[in-house]
């Protein structure tokens, strides 16, 4: 199909892994089920390159020290993986030497962001730990971005970090996982709001799939949270994601690349090429 957007879209947020290499342990239950199997950057390139995007930045799924360098140098080799967002242990001593030492690995340009499994913590103010925010400052301080995957019950510990902390660039990943499923939008909302204020963090349109009804959701049931964060965000700070392959239990690539397009359909022009293009660019200095 062609893009339904007519423009360059930037895939701000998806994964590949390889069984074969290791496993990936949250991948447990009959749910998830079909993604149990190895997904590879050559999987998704006819899909992606039909939808019309010109570049990718591939998301850590394991907190292991070794998915990284693996991930950048799939990158370097990819004309298609423009960027890389990566794992290091945020409440090590030496993660500034850690980021050097990445850096100096095949790939090591396309590193742009670090992430944590933050929503798998059992603490709700992990963020606000003092040995995990001495790690959030030397990101910050090698000019890398922050994503955050976070559950709707963190999201108030993600706005006191985010606030604490202005000189990270925190990229909150999936909207914050809302309850699209049960329609609900507050506490989850007011949260959003808050986190929003913040100058300093972006959110990518992504993942909504997901978080809807298993296998009777239609568009209609993600425009309440799509238009939550256009409205908390502006089409200045959202970055279009699919989460692939995960987005693939409940849609297609290119089934969310227009649901997303449908979602965005009041923005202009300018507007729509921001979201879908030249934000990932800025945030992640692609």
């Amino acid at each position: 199909m062609a893009a339904v957007t007519g423009r360059r879209i930037i895939d701000a947020h998806h994964h590949v892994w390889d069984l074969s290499v290791r496993p990936q342990p949250w991948i447990a239950g009959e749910a998830l089920a079909p993604l149990a199997r190895s997904f590879s950057v050559d999987d998704l390139a006819p899909a992606a390159r039909a939808a019309g995007v010109v570049g990718t930045v591939v998301v850590q799924t394991v907190p292991v020290p070794e998915e990284t360098p693996e991930l950048l140098a799939l990158a370097a080799r990819s004309d298609l993986v423009s960027g890389v967002v990566g794992w290091t242990d945020l409440t090590a001593p030496d993660v500034a030497d850690t980021i050097a030492a990445l850096r100096e690995q095949p790939g090591g340009d396309r590193l742009v962001g670090i992430r944590h499994q933050v929503q798998e913590e059992a603490d709700p103010d992990w963020l606000l730990r003092a040995d995990v925010r001495r790690g959030l400052l030397a990101i910050a301080e090698t000019g890398l971005a922050y994503d955050l995957v976070v559950t709707p019950a963190q999201l108030p510990a993600a706005a006191f970090a985010t606030a604490d902390l202005i000189g990270v660039t925190f990229v909150l990943d999936h909207l914050g996982k809302p309850p699209i499923a049960t329609g609900a939008l507050n506490p989850w909302m007011a949260d959003m709001r808050r986190l929003a204020a913040r100058p300093n963090t972006v959110c990518k349109l992504s993942g909504m799939v997901t978080e809807a009804a298993s296998g009777t959701w239609r568009t209609e049931d993600l425009r309440p949270y799509a238009e939550a964060v256009l409205d908390a965000f502006g089409p200045r700070r959202l970055l279009f994601g699919s989460d692939w392959p995960v987005c693939t239990l409940e849609a297609g690539y290119d089934e969310v690349v227009r649901v997303a397009d449908e979602l965005t359909a009041m923005l202009s022009a300018a507007e729509k090429a921001a979201v879908f293009h030249d934000n990932a660019v800025r945030v992640y200095r692609l």
